[in-house]
């Protein structure tokens, strides 16, 4: 008897699966080199004389290298296991980090670095920390997936201030060798000896319930769902791709040209800066509060609560947001990102299941990074062609609107308790009319 409350009582090992994946989301692409990358654009241009347009478009190929073969690293992960995936992407990742110590002048050695760190993060990035933690639990699911989130939001936060207090001590060099070192001690160390992959592997069961009950999503040991080929089929995918999409394009450009924005309008550079800082507080308390409410109401009402929420700060910037009013846009447009970010990994696992899961995921994420391509520069385009972005801040929110409502609407037409049976029957039913 006491042995067995002693397993009552023990904690559920998904959860320190969550924390593994939340330690390498910490030292992620996005912390490590999306978030510090404006740090070190000063000390290459005093460095190298390169201008601000040429130092950006490095990360505008990583981000796109990143886009383009994130379906391709999802279908590796399905295939051959996530920490597999993992260690080689993070050493790579962490040696490419390091390696811009060594720069040239050669604009080309820096933008084939970026290329390079581009291509590697995907696995080193959220995706696979995702698919293990999807595997891991089914009733818990959202709240599991924003707790492992937690680590991009914590290092988004620490790594910009931590990146410019090692250039301030050691130069920029050096900072580089200090992040990368930090990218492969860390993390492989955790992930590889904690990150299991699937319950299965340790005699458990999801969410630590007992083999006696039933886990929707899979059946025996073989995660049930549709193949990335079969989802290409089904107007609910492209529907949840063009949401992510309308709104990844919104929200990565208003983040990017905040400061300047604020600035721009009168706030002082710590003002704008504090305005960002609250941003990122928002999408931490998004993570973990969209993905409880994930588990315990319906998903289009958390999409529909979250997104309203992102348009409405989207409107008050278009409205010249000043003072206070420029926070709660801040505010607002960070909720809509924390929620999104939980919404991804949980509507791809709900509605095509867990088989192709990191594939499926990766087509979804490939669109939410071309939208971060896009943004940005669509801003700054409306911006140096009339002098304002008020133009550009009106069509984005006509696109968070139209990402509500595709995205909110997808999920309010579908049944979560039979969704992924109808969609795999829609699926093979197309395959076998069209290629039979």
């Amino acid at each position: 008897m006491a042995a067995t409350e002693r397993r009552r009582t023990k904690i559920f090992y998904g959860w320190w699966v969550v924390v593994a994946a939340a330690i390498g989301s910490f030292l992620s692409y996005g912390p490590i080199s999306a978030f510090t990358f404006g740090v070190f654009i000063k000390p290459l241009h005093e460095e190298f004389g390169w201008s601000r347009t040429d130092i950006s478009l490095g990360f505008s190929l990583s981000l796109l290298m990143l886009s383009v073969v994130a379906p391709v690293v999802g279908r590796l992960i399905d295939r051959c296991g996530a920490r597999r995936v993992i260690v080689p992407s993070v050493a790579v990742f962490g040696a490419g980090v390091a390696s811009m110590s060594l720069l040239s002048p050669s604009l080309w050695h820096f933008y084939a670095v970026y290329v390079l760190l581009g291509v590697v993060s995907v696995g080193a990035a959220t995706l696979p920390y995702l698919t293990v933690v999807s595997q891991w639990f089914d009733r818990q699911r959202g709240l599991a997936l924003g707790l492992a989130m937690i680590g991009v939001g914590l290092g988004t936060f620490v790594m910009p201030a931590l990146a410019q207090a090692l250039i301030d001590a050691v130069g920029w060099r050096s900072a580089y060798v200090v992040l990368g070192a930090m990218v492969i001690c860390i993390t492989i160390p955790v992930v590889a000896p904690f990150l299991k992959e699937t319950p299965t592997l340790m005699g458990l069961q999801p969410d630590g319930v007992t083999a006696t009950q039933s886990t929707p999503t899979q059946h025996g040991n073989e995660p049930q769902g549709l193949t990335g080929a079969e989802v290409w089929h089904l107007i609910t995918f492209w529907q949840v791709v063009l949401a992510f999409f309308c709104m990844s394009v919104s929200v990565h450009g208003c983040l990017i040209h905040l400061v300047p924005m604020l600035t721009d309008r009168g706030l002082s550079d710590q003002s704008a800066a504090l305005a960002t800082s609250f941003l990122g507080g928002a999408l931490l308390v998004a993570r973990v509060g969209a993905g409880y409410l994930l588990d315990r109401v319906a998903a289009a009402s958390v999409a529909i609560a979250f997104l309203a929420g992102a348009s409405l700060g989207v409107l008050l910037l278009w409205n010249e947001a000043v003072g206070i009013l420029a926070f709660v846009a801040a505010i607002l447009i960070g909720l809509g990102v924390g929620a999104e970010t939980d919404l991804m990994p949980y509507v791809v696992s709900r509605y095509f299941g867990l088989r192709a899961f990191g594939e499926i995921l990766g087509y979804v994420l490939t669109a939410w990074g071309l939208g971060g391509v896009v943004g940005p520069f669509v801003m700054g385009v409306g911006f140096d062609a009339t002098g304002s972005y008020s133009t550009v801040l009106l069509a984005f929110v006509v696109a968070t609107l139209v990402s509500g409502r595709i995205g909110s609407g997808t999920l309010r037409r579908c049944q979560p308790t039979r969704v992924l049976d109808v969609n795999m029957g829609h699926a093979r039913l197309f395959t076998k009319r069209y290629f039979h």
